[in-house]
């Protein structure tokens, strides 16, 4: 049978971005036939003992508690599981010196859920036909804002500014606020930080700025922080959450090891709240309850938040210090690449400037010597121009081994020495045929 799709069925069939790339990933990995492949695309977080024991002792208390068949076997309210809502009101209040209630809170089945909802909520097709824009204020951003819209043309990025260190290799994506536009066309502000694929952190003042833009027009700003404090806590320097009228922190505790259990929590102004939770009601009814319930226990006692800061955080931070080493020693002085800082999150972002190739082309020629990356195109949602830095970078994850990431920069550093080099033979034998 094959059943005539809708326009927003025919949108929602098709994967985007990263999504897209695992299928050819998955279908390498299968049909290796033996061979041992050092695979830096994975977004699974590493599974750390400290860290699943915490979730371990919680739902061992859940399940020797009488709240458990409350909390199993009856559904709930939209907003979320109240103790987890309590538990989180309780921490930002005291850490951050808020005045939450819980009418700020809203816990969603993932972030990605989360962005679903709002970007369809204030984005996309208004009531009088106009578009509103998702205006993701500097792209590379994360991947899944690719797909988060029913009106896949109302996604608009705008191009960063690039700060570049050519001595030392390494960069930083900056807004370029010359370029950025809040107008009355856009219907919200959405970006990471830290940041997914990049390990970029905006500075506070930069995501005041952005705040203070859409304020003008009553945009809501949504910051996806599923890599910020408190929990997980992935940010290498310095940050702290930004909160104003228009803000809405979103979370996620994928990377505080529960992916399995997508939980969102989205904290903000009220009227944001109700709308999001009012579309939430209408697709899910609620966010799962038994990861509510060991969520809350981890948040109350304090302990979440301590192995964040104490484990997760020191583990992905040794891990990018592992690369930077290994780029450092492995890759040709005399060729233009460039490591994003790392800020946070556990991924790894490279630019090759004036690449001989595409990124997919690299990342094809990369598997050939065992090694699986993720070509960096796919983290250019809403860029309307045609970019030739879209086709330059490729990302790499966090999550392999000590060996096992200095063996691959040192294939990566081989492949781009011969890439380069063979651009520079080529423009050599042009200018001797002139």
């Amino acid at each position: 049978m094959t059943p005539q799709l809708t326009q927003f069925g025919e949108e929602m069939s098709h994967l985007t971005g990263v999504r897209a790339i695992m299928k050819d990933i998955i279908e390498t990995l299968r049909s290796g036939q033996g061979r041992q492949f050092i695979n830096l695309s994975a977004g699974n977080p590493v599974i750390l003992p400290e860290v699943e024991q915490l979730w371990r002792d919680c739902t061992h208390d859940l399940l020797n508690s009488p709240e458990y068949s409350e909390v199993v076997c009856r559904y709930g309210a939209s907003q979320g599981y109240e103790p987890l809502i309590e538990a989180v009101i309780n921490d930002f209040n005291q850490r951050y010196g808020l005045q939450l209630t819980q009418r700020n809170i809203l816990i969603t089945p993932g972030s990605q859920s989360l962005y679903f909802f709002a970007a369809n909520t204030f984005g996309g097709f208004a009531a009088n036909g106009e578009m509103k824009e998702i205006v993701l204020p500097l792209s590379p951003d994360y991947t899944g804002y690719g797909g988060i819209s029913l009106a896949p043309e109302a996604v608009k990025a705008y191009r960063p500014s690039l700060d570049v260190d050519q001595a030392n290799h390494r960069f930083k994506y900056r807004p370029d606020f010359d370029q950025l536009e809040v107008t009355d066309q856009t219907g919200l502000v959405l970006f990471s930080r830290p940041c997914n694929p990049t390990g970029n952190v905006l500075t506070g003042e930069e995501v005041q700025q952005i705040a203070g833009l859409a304020a003008v027009h009553g945009v809501p700003v949504f910051v996806d922080s599923a890599y910020a404090p408190p929990f997980p806590a992935l940010n290498f320097t310095e940050m702290e959450p930004i909160f104003g009228d228009n803000i809405v922190h979103c979370m996620s505790l994928s990377k505080a090891g529960l992916p399995g259990e997508r939980l969102g929590i989205a904290i903000g102004d009220a009227e944001i709240i109700h709308a999001l939770e009012c579309f939430q009601t209408n697709l899910c009814i609620h966010s799962s309850r038994y990861g509510q319930a060991i969520a809350a226990r981890a948040i109350a006692s304090g302990e979440l938040a301590r192995i964040s800061e104490t484990v997760i955080r020191s583990y992905y931070q040794g891990k990018f210090q592992v690369l930077e080493a290994a780029l450092d020693a492995a890759m040709p002085q005399d060729v233009p690449w460039y490591l994003h800082l790392g800020q946070g999150a556990i991924f790894a972002w490279i630019w090759f400037d004036q690449l001989p190739c595409t990124d997919w082309q690299l990342y094809q020629q990369l598997k050939q010597r065992d090694v699986i990356v993720v070509p960096g195109n796919a983290f250019f949602p809403g860029i309307r121009e045609d970019w030739a830095h879209t086709r330059q970078c490729i990302r790499i994850s966090l999550t392999a081994s000590d060996d096992e990431i200095t063996a691959a920069m040192g294939h990566l550093a081989e492949l781009v020495r011969e890439l380069y080099q063979g651009q520079s033979l080529l423009s050599t034998a042009a200018a001797a045929t002139v």
